[in-house]
């Protein structure tokens, strides 16, 4: 069931997820409602693959899902996933404004996108104003950067093991203390919005 009601469309949801994160992300985004924030997402994906997967999602979701590119900027009602093979993070224009930031900079924890290296500039550009979310993934990309977010103020979501197709990345960020709550995946949409309804989302 999709959860309604109005939202804080100032905050950022940030996902980071691998293997298994494709279809966790279809069950997590199809839950959320037409008006949400701006969402940027790295899930591990081969260059090639990664346009054709934020095209499905925008076919199935009631809100636009794009292949993020150099110079968007970051606004609600959008979902940003990071092209394969290259970096995504996200940059506070002196105006306010968020931008999307692409590059070829290496590989962070062996991986392009990375979730750290997204999550680490959300952590210095954006502070508490943020959701970081890590999904089914192999390895531990993303659990130092979501352990960055929540000592920014962030709220921050590990998947549960239960739920994941691979527990390695929701493990290791569980291990440092970087996830506020673990929760299956079918919880997760719900929890968001929860503290996206909030008065304050930090």
């Amino acid at each position: 069931m999709v959860v309604t009601g109005r939202v804080d469309q100032n905050t950022l949801v940030a996902i980071g997820s691998s293997t298994g994160g494709t279809e966790a992300l279809r069950k997590v985004l199809t839950q959320l409602p037409s008006e949400i924030p701006p969402i940027v997402i790295v899930q591990h994906i081969p260059a090639v693959f990664s346009k054709a997967f934020a095209d499905r999602m925008n076919e199935l979701c009631a809100f636009r899902v794009k292949e993020a590119e150099h110079g968007d900027e970051v606004v609600p009602n959008t979902v940003f996933i990071a092209p394969g093979g290259k970096q995504m993070q996200i940059k506070k224009r002196s105006d306010g404004r968020m931008m999307i930031h692409i590059d070829d900079s290496a590989p962070m924890n062996r991986h392009k996108p990375s979730v750290d290296f997204l999550f680490n500039s959300i952590a210095d550009q954006v502070g508490s104003k943020c959701i970081g979310v890590i999904l089914t993934g192999m390895g531990a990309d993303g659990a130092q950067g979501l352990r960055g977010l929540r000592d920014a103020g962030a709220r921050t979501i590990a998947q549960d093991e239960k739920s994941c197709v691979v527990f390695g990345m929701p493990r290791e960020a569980i291990k440092l203390n970087a996830a506020e709550e673990v929760l299956t995946l079918m919880d997760i949409p719900g929890k968001v919005l929860h503290w996206l309804s909030q008065k304050k989302a930090a």
